[in-house]
């Protein structure tokens, strides 16, 4: 079982920038896809974006595409979101995935691939 908290997220006008973290511990990490995802009142929790386990393949929904970068040190067992041009639409809770499968082949893009999530981090962006 692998533990994940998140941290970064806040209140930022529209335009800003916010860099989220998570930091996972209690299992191997650098064999493990990792992913974002974001759920705003109301909606369903939605895809956001994923890194394959090595770090060389990424992932992202359409609607951060060219805004939004995921990278990973896996060494510090940390999966960052860069987040830039952000909109008030992407106000949500932003929750830190980990990959239930060792070594997947691909970048998973489901919420059903991934089998442990963090409590998750606020973020608001103002108009």
């Amino acid at each position: 079982q692998v533990q994940l908290v998140e941290s970064g997220g806040g209140l930022v006008q529209a335009g800003g920038s916010l860099r989220l973290s998570c930091a996972a511990s209690g299992r191997i990490f650098s064999g493990y896809a990792m992913g974002w995802f974001r759920q705003a009142p109301g909606k369903e929790r939605e895809f956001v974006a994923a890194i394959n386990w090595s770090g060389g393949s990424t992932t992202y929904a359409d609607s951060v595409k060219g805004r939004f970068t995921i990278s990973r040190d896996n060494a510090k067992n940390t999966v960052y979101l860069q987040m830039n041009s952000l909109k008030p639409e992407d106000t949500a809770v932003y929750y830190c995935a980990a990959d239930s499968k060792r070594l997947r082949i691909g970048v998973p893009d489901s919420r059903f691939n991934f089998g442990s999530w963090g409590q998750g981090t606020q973020v608001t962006v103002s108009s």
